[in-house]
């Protein structure tokens, strides 16, 4: 099983978020600066690490 992965926005910019069983998330974030990727979102091909941060529901 595969989950949704998405960038977060408003109060949660810079985090991703991956589902799990909803309503949960897996919420983390790249564990280093990256430059942005085309179009202005998280450019995955230069994060080689990330930290999570939490699972929760964020609806």
């Amino acid at each position: 099983m595969s989950g949704r992965c998405h960038e977060l926005t408003a109060d949660l910019a810079g985090y991703l978020s991956l589902d799990l069983d909803h309503p949960y998330r897996l919420l983390f974030q790249p564990a280093h600066e990256t430059e942005p990727g085309p179009g202005g979102g998280l450019d995955w091909t230069k994060v080689t690490a990330v930290v999570i941060t939490s699972i929760t529901d964020t609806h």
